[in-house]
C-alpha cells in the first residue's frame, strides 16, 4: 500500500540546539518596533483577565490523592492548557479558598 502525502511539514526544536539567526535577522530584530509585531495568529487576552506570577508550588510530599468529578468543560479547559493541568486546577482552587478565607 503506497503512503499519500498530506502536505504536512513538521520541525522539532531541539533546545539544546537552536536555529542560529542570521546577523542580517538579529538586526532586524533589535530594530523593530512594539507596534511592527504580529499578534494575529495569538488569541486575545479575556478584557477582564488579571495575570500574576504563580506562586511557589506545594510539594508533593504534602498532597493528597482524591477523586474528584468536574464537570467536562471545565476539564477540557485546564487540559488545553497542557502539561501540569492538575496543578493549574489546584492553583485555582486554592485561590477560592484563600478569597473565601479573607471573607471570614
Amino acid at each position: 500500500m503506497r503512503e499519500t502525502s498530506t502536505g504536512t511539514v513538521r520541525f522539532k526544536l531541539d533546545p539544546k540546539n537552536p536555529p542560529k539567526m542570521t546577523a542580517q535577522q538579529m538586526k532586524r530584530l533589535r530594530e523593530m518596533k512594539d507596534e511592527e509585531i504580529d499578534y494575529s495568529d495569538a488569541p486575545a487576552s479575556p478584557r477582564d483577565a488579571v495575570w500574576t506570577r504563580p506562586g511557589a508550588l506545594i510539594p508533593a510530599g504534602n498532597k493528597k490523592q482524591i477523586t474528584v468529578r468536574l464537570d467536562a468543560d471545565v476539564l477540557e479547559f485546564f487540559k488545553k492548557t497542557g502539561a501540569r493541568y492538575q496543578s493549574r486546577i489546584n492553583a485555582a482552587l486554592r485561590e477560592y479558598m484563600k478569597a473565601h478565607e479573607k471573607a471570614s
